[in-house]
């Protein structure tokens, strides 16, 4: 069954990371902004959206090094190759809240993704295929949640910090923006840090909150 698991962590992941960048150039398109269209990224094409490092070498040395922890139920996690969006035109067009639409898109993609699997997951798989579904339906539901609510963490360069500038921006706080670019350059430091300490923990206690739930409605 170890083959069937990981081939159902593969596509659930590639299933949450594709349609999460899709989705925030989708939206971009319906303000005006067809920056992702020109560039083919609209495509459900993983090779268009395959980044080296978060797609391939980041889920391989993690899915490695819980193997060797002895985790017995270890999850991929990853992304995928940023897809362009012009949010000069996007906000030129929408405003500062249609900004906002645009930084959300992913994570709700990754929400309702899980929701969505959550409703099939509790069939009782028989036969090798329906075993695969099962698995398939499991990691769509932790990947999809776990990319929910790392994302929304308010620190650039993540889709929570994008949706809180604009929002900034539309009240009329334009300081919040002014911060963020002044610690983008260590943001994925300041993200490592909190992610890889206790803090982390707590960060993530929602998404299990969120996890049992769905798998356990």
């Amino acid at each position: 069954m170890d083959i069937i698991n990981i081939i159902a962590m593969v596509l659930a992941l590639l299933i949450a990371i594709i349609g999460h960048e899709i989705m925030h150039g989708a939206v971009a398109k319906i303000f005006g902004d067809y920056t992702a269209l020109y560039a083919g990224r609209l495509s459900i094409n993983p090779i268009k959206h395959v980044d080296v490092v978060g797609t391939i070498i980041f889920p391989v040395f993690l899915f490695l090094s819980q193997k060797m922890a002895g985790v017995s139920h270890p999850v991929l996690f990853g992304w995928a190759k940023p897809v362009p969006v012009d949010m000069n035109i996007v906000i030129r067009n929408g405003g500062y809240l249609a900004g906002v639409a645009v930084s959300l898109a992913g994570v709700f993609y990754n929400i309702i993704v899980a929701v969505i699997a959550s409703l099939f997951i509790h069939f009782e798989p028989s036969g090798m295929v329906s075993v695969l579904w099962f698995y398939l339906l499991y990691h769509l539901i932790f990947i999809n949640v776990i990319l929910f609510v790392f994302n929304l963490i308010p620190i650039p360069p993540l889709d929570g910090a994008n949706a809180v500038r604009y929002l900034a921006d539309f009240i009329g706080m334009k300081q919040i923006g002014v911060f963020f670019d002044k610690i983008e350059n260590y943001g994925m430091i300041i993200i490592i840090v909190l992610l890889f300490t206790p803090l982390g923990h707590t960060i993530f206690a929602p998404a299990q909150l969120i996890i049992n739930h769905l798998i356990g409605g």
